[in-house]
C-alpha cells in the first residue's frame, strides 16, 4: 500500500530571498538536523541570463532504526538523489528527490517548493508532498513503514525550525534584505547569439512553462490550500500526519463531492472518531453527507421550529459555556416527562428537536473560537437526573432514546467534550447497562457521574464551570432559563389516527430511500433479506402541485403505481444467497443498509405461495 503524505501551507514572513539565502546554508551538512550526513553536488547549471540554476545532489541519511533491521539490510544510511531548480525570476524553488538505496524494493518520492506568497510579495510559502510505497523488504514491510512515516514527519518539522534559525543567524549578522534578481544589460551581439538555434539538449529552464514541477497529483489550486498558522488557530495543534490526512481527505471531498464541501473542523471530527484512518473517516464522512442530503439537515436551523408544546415541557436549553470555553448545554432529564412527549409530538418531532441541539452545538463552537481566540470544536453537556425514576425506562422511549444516540455517533462524532452527570439516583445504573453498549469508547470515556450531592465541593462541578454559571438549581448563583419540564397533560397527547399517521411516515422514512437521478445517469442500491419471499422493486415520480402538501404514499398507492405508466428506465440487478456458514457479521448490520425496497408482505403473502409473511418491514 502507497503511504501519502501532504503538508499544509507553511507560511514565513520573510521575501523569497532571504529565505533561499537561509535554505542555502543547510548545505553540505546541516547539523541542526542529526539524520542528515552531508551532501555532495553532482551537476550544476545556469541558464544564460543567470535566472535559473539547477542543481543536483547525492545526500546520505542516517537510518534510525533497530539494531537488528539495520544489520539484516547490511546499511548504516540510505542515499537519496535531491534536484532543485531555482528559477529567481518567477521567485520559485521547485525540489524532488527519491531514494536510491533500496530503489528496488522501497520507493520514495519527494516534492517541495517554496514559493512567493499569493498576497504578499514579501511573505515565502513552503509546500511538500512524499508518497512512501515498500513492496517487499525481507518480511518487514509493516516494521519499515512504521518507522520511515515517524521518523519523516520528525523531520518535516526539523525542517521548518532549520529554516528559522538560519533567518535569525543571517539577521543577526546583519543580513535581513537581498535584492531581488534582475537581469543584466545584454549587449547587442549577445542578443544576435542568444536568438541563435539552440542545442535541443540544452536548458531552458529560464523559460517560465518548462521549469519541471512537482507531479500532478500533488498540485492544488489557490483555494484548496490549508495554511498551517490557520490550522493552528483554528483547528488546533495537529501532527505533520494528521495534517497530511485532513488536507488529502479535504481534496478528495472536493474532487468529487458534488454537494456543499463540509467545514475544516467538520472534516476533522470525523478523522478523529476513526484514529486518523483515512479510508474510514472517508467512508465514515461520505455516509453522514448522504445522510444530510437525504434528510437536508443543513438547512434544519432554518425550517425547524419546534411546537410549543415542545418547547415548554423539554427541559434543556443552552447555557453560557463551561471553564474551557465550550458551549454548555443543560438537560434536566429527571424532569422531563419523556414518555408524554413521545406521545404528544411523536418520535419523529423529538429526534428532529436533538438533531437541532447538535446543529445548534456546532454553530456556537465556531462562534467560541471567534469569541476567545482558540480552536473549540466540542461542547460540554450538564444532565440533572434528579427525579429519575421507572417511568424514564418505558420501553419505546428508551428504544427512541437508543436510536438518537446512533444517529448523533454516526452523524457528529467528536462533538461531545465532556458529559457532567449529576444527581444520579439508584435506577440510573439499570439505564446505564441499557445505552453504554451503544456508546462509543472514546465517547464514554468523557462522562463525569456524580451521585447524591457528591458534584458540590472540589473535584465536582467547580472543576468544569465558573461558578458565575452553574445553574441556580445545583446551589449556584446563575439563573437558568431552561424549561423545568414537568407531566404532559393527556389530553395533549396525539390520538390513535396521528400516532398511525406518524408511525407510518416513519416507517417509510426508514425503508425508502429519496435521491435525483438526472438523464441516463446511473442510481446504485442495495438491500439485505432476513426472510426468503418476492420482494417488489418500486420507484415513483413525485412532482405534487405546489398548492398540495407532499405526504408519503400508503401500500395502495404503491400497487397502483405498479399497474400504471410511468417514467421508463433500465434495471440491472444480481442477488446472492449467503449460506450461513460463510456468513460473518450481524444480520442487525445488514438490515440497517438504506434500501429501496419494501416486503409487502401482507400482499405477496395471498397472492403466491413462495411469499414468507412477516409483520416486519424490511429494512
Amino acid at each position: 500500500m502507497v503511504q501519502k503524505y501532504q503538508s499544509p501551507v507553511r507560511i514565513y514572513k520573510y521575501p523569497f530571498e532571504l529565505v533561499m539565502a537561509a535554505y542555502e546554508k543547510r548545505f553540505p551538512t546541516c547539523p541542526q538536523i542529526p539524520v542528515f550526513l552531508g551532501s555532495e553536488v553532482l551537476r550544476e547549471s545556469r541558464s544564460p541570463d543567470g535566472a535559473v540554476h539547477v542543481v543536483e545532489r547525492s545526500c546520505r541519511l542516517r537510518v534510525e532504526a533497530p539494531r537488528l533491521l539495520r544489520k539484516i539490510a547490511g546499511v548504516e544510511h540510505v542515499v537519496f538523489m535531491q534536484r532543485n531548480v531555482l528559477n529567481w525570476r518567477e521567485r520559485t524553488l521547485l525540489i524532488e528527490a527519491h531514494n536510491e538505496t533500496f530503489a528496488s524494493r522501497v520507493v520514495v518520492n519527494e516534492n517541495c517548493s517554496y514559493t512567493v506568497h499569493p498576497e504578499n510579495e514579501e511573505w515565502t510559502c513552503f509546500e511538500q508532498s512524499a508518497s512512501l510505497d515498500i513492496r517487499s523488504f525481507f518480511g518487514f514491510e509493516s516494521a519499515l513503514e512504521k518507522i520511515a512515516m515517524k521518523q519523516y514527519t520528525a523531520n518535516v518539522k526539523r525542517g521548518k525550525e532549520v529554516i528559522e534559525h538560519y533567518l535569525n543567524e543571517l539577521i543577526s549578522q546583519g543580513t535581513s534584505h537581498i535584492p531581488r534578481w534582475t537581469p543584466a544589460p545584454v549587449r547587442e551581439e549577445d542578443a544576435r547569439s542568444q536568438a541563435g538555434p539552440r542545442d535541443p539538449g540544452s536548458l531552458e529552464a529560464d523559460r517560465p512553462g518548462s521549469v519541471p514541477g512537482p507531479a500532478p497529483e500533488t498540485v492544488l489550486t489557490e483555494g484548496d490550500k490549508l495554511d498551517a498558522d490557520y490550522i493552528e488557530r483554528y483547528l488546533g495543534h495537529l501532527t505533520p500526519v494528521q495534517e497530511s490526512c485532513l488536507i488529502q481527505l479535504r481534496h478528495w471531498l472536493q474532487e468529487t463531492h458534488k454537494g456543499k464541501i463540509p467545514k475544516d473542523e467538520h472534516i476533522l471530527r470525523f478523522l478523529r472518531a476513526r484514529d486518523f484512518h483515512l479510508d474510514k473517516a472517508r467512508e465514515m464522512l461520505c455516509q453522514s453527507l448522504s445522510w444530510r442530503k437525504q434528510h437536508q439537515v443543513d438547512l434544519l436551523l432554518q425550517t425547524w421550529r419546534p411546537p410549543a408544546l415542545l418547547e415548554e415541557f423539554y427541559a434543556g436549553g443552552w447555557h453560557y459555556q463551561d471553564i474551557d470555553g465550550r458551549p454548555l448545554y443543560i438537560l434536566r432529564l429527571g424532569h422531563m416527562d419523556t414518555k408524554g412527549l413521545m406521545k404528544a409530538v411523536g418520535e419523529e418531532a423529538l429526534l428532529k428537536h436533538v438533531l437541532s441541539v447538535n446543529e445548534e452545538g456546532q454553530k456556537r463552537c465556531e462562534g467560541n473560537t471567534k469569541q476567545f481566540g482558540r480552536p473549540i470544536s466540542s461542547w460540554t453537556c450538564l444532565v440533572d437526573l434528579e427525579g429519575l425514576n421507572m417511568r424514564h425506562l418505558w420501553r419505546p422511549g428508551v428504544k427512541a432514546l437508543l436510536r438518537m444516540i446512533e444517529v448523533v455517533e454516526d452523524n457528529y462524532p467528536e462533538t461531545l467534550g465532556r458529559l457532567l452527570i449529576v444527581r444520579a439516583p439508584r435506577v440510573f445504573p439499570v439505564l446505564w447497562t441499557l445505552i453504554s453498549p451503544f456508546i462509543n469508547e472514546n465517547t464514554r470515556q468523557k462522562f463525569l457521574i456524580y451521585s447524591g450531592s457528591n458534584y458540590q465541593g472540589p473535584g465536582g462541578l467547580v472543576d468544569y464551570l465558573d461558578k458565575e454559571v452553574i445553574p441556580d438549581f445545583l446551589g449556584g448563583e446563575c439563573v437558568c432559563n431552561v424549561p423545568e419540564g414537568g407531566l404532559v397533560p393527556k389530553s395533549l397527547y396525539l390520538t390513535e389516527e396521528e400516532q398511525e399517521h406518524t408511525d407510518q411516515l416513519r416507517q417509510w422514512r426508514e425503508t425508502y430511500q429519496s435521491a435525483s437521478v438526472l438523464r441516463g445517469a446511473p442510481h446504485e442500491g442495495s438491500h439485505v433479506t432476513r426472510w426468503p419471499g418476492i420482494y417488489l422493486l418500486q420507484w415513483q415520480m413525485h412532482s405534487p402541485p405546489g398548492n398540495v402538501a407532499c405526504s408519503l404514499p400508503g401500500v395502495e398507492d404503491v400497487l397502483t403505481a405498479l399497474h400504471s405508466p410511468g417514467p421508463k428506465c433500465k434495471l440491472l440487478y444480481y442477488y446472492e444467497v449467503l449460506a450461513s456458514e460463510d456468513f460473518r457479521g450481524s444480520m442487525s448490520s445488514l438490515e440497517s443498509c438504506t434500501s429501496g425496497f419494501s416486503q409487502l408482505s401482507a400482499t405477496t403473502s395471498s397472492s403466491s405461495g413462495q411469499s414468507h409473511s412477516s409483520p416486519l418491514v424490511s429494512r
